[in-house]
């Protein structure tokens, strides 16, 4: 076990008192086995005897690193070159972390800014340099992606607005310079605890935005009778489109499409399962990731415990699995994807078979990611 105390105490940026003292407590573990470079590696946020963690694991569900975190994680950003990552707060959480996924440096506390909050998705840019993460201007009522210097303990330099309410995921275009952003549409402040305050105003959106100069280079919305469809996670298929999932917001009656594809240049896709799994999804995505072979997007709903499986090509449902609480989805195999639940599973599944990894462990959160 290595030393948080000695680790965050020579690394304090920014961090606050009640995160310092949190992780002052903990350890962090770094099995003495590093991970082959050919060896799947996952990473999650999870709760576990009253505590919160960011996790790696292998493909066994075997811990190869765990680093405590002050509250629940969400998602992270991930550099897989340098072998590092950023564990964001769930929204509106202020906190942020980074360390290298073989624990052989330091962890580096990041804080949001007084007035901002994280939403808990971002990405690394410019070759490694930058941390963009989604944030929120609450005062301002409108969203914006920070810029941090990942070379200087990731200091803040900067931001750029994402030309929406409620940012969420944020993704890296093939080109890398084009991040793609999901803008939820939803307008919340941190002193009213997560309600909704414009419902009946939203505008979720996809938007292209260039990193250098920060302009809205192109902006995909839904139609006016879908604008209380939040668009929250996406992933990018081979052809480099956008598969989105989403959360609506209307009335608990209606079942609208939840998810979606959009293509540069064109108009939004919405997909619809057969009516029976429609309605197991509950009108709630919680996450969307695409087998390593690009053929298979899966979509999860975690309110009503089932994935759907989608075919990348033509947007057919595929079929499900029913995981309760499933709702962490990462590219595993061609054609398999590891599944995450709040009851802490961890499943390996395909559109038409399953089999478990783990079962009755940790309670993991939203989202996998595959390192």
């Amino acid at each position: 076990h290595l030393s948080v105390w000695r680790w965050a105490s020579m690394r304090l940026t920014g961090i606050d008192r009640r995160t310092f003292l949190a992780l002052a407590g903990a350890s962090l573990i770094a099995p003495g086995l590093r991970a082959g470079e050919d060896e799947p590696l996952f990473l999650g946020a999870r709760g576990q005897d009253g505590r919160f963690e960011a996790a790696v694991i292998d493909e066994r569900g075997r811990d190869r690193l765990v680093l405590p975190l002050e509250a629940r994680g969400h998602s992270f950003a991930l550099d897989p070159t340098a072998r590092r990552a950023v564990a964001f707060a769930r929204a509106p959480g202020r906190f942020a972390m980074a360390f290298d996924v073989d624990g052989k440096t330091a962890p580096v506390a990041i804080a949001a800014s007084p007035d901002r909050h994280f939403f808990g998705h971002g990405i690394y840019a410019d070759g490694g340099r930058l941390l963009l993460a989604t944030e929120n201007d609450y005062e301002g009522e409108r969203g914006v992606t920070g810029l941090y210097d990942a070379s200087d303990s990731y200091r803040r330099i900067g931001e750029l607005p994402t030309g929406g309410i409620g940012p969420h995921e944020i993704l890296m275009a093939a080109d890398g310079r084009t991040a793609i952003i999901a803008n939820g549409g939803i307008l919340t402040h941190p002193d009213y605890d997560r309600i909704k305050l414009n419902l009946g105003t939203m505008a979720p959106s996809i938007v292209y935005l260039d990193i250098a100069s920060g302009e809205l280079i192109e902006e995909a919305s839904l139609p006016q009778a879908l604008h209380q469809l939040s668009i929250r996670h996406m992933v990018l298929d081979a052809r480099g489109d956008v598969w989105f999932g989403c959360q609506f917001e209307g009335d608990p009656a209606m079942a609208p499409p939840l998810v979606g594809r959009h293509r540069r240049g064109s108009a939004i896709e919405l997909f619809t399962a057969p009516s029976t799994i429609h309605r197991a999804m509950r009108n709630y995505v919680g996450s969307v990731a695409i087998d390593p072979a690009g053929d298979i997007v899966a979509t999860s709903a975690p309110h009503g415990g089932v994935v759907v499986f989608w075919d990348s090509a033509t947007g057919r449902c595929m079929g499900t699995l029913d995981l309760p609480d499933g709702c962490g989805v990462a590219p595993y195999s061609a054609g398999e994807l590891l599944v995450s639940s709040g009851r802490g599973e961890l499943v390996v599944a395909t559109p038409d078979d399953q089999r478990a990894v783990v079962s009755g462990g940790a309670a993991w959160d939203n989202h996998l990611r595959r390192i």
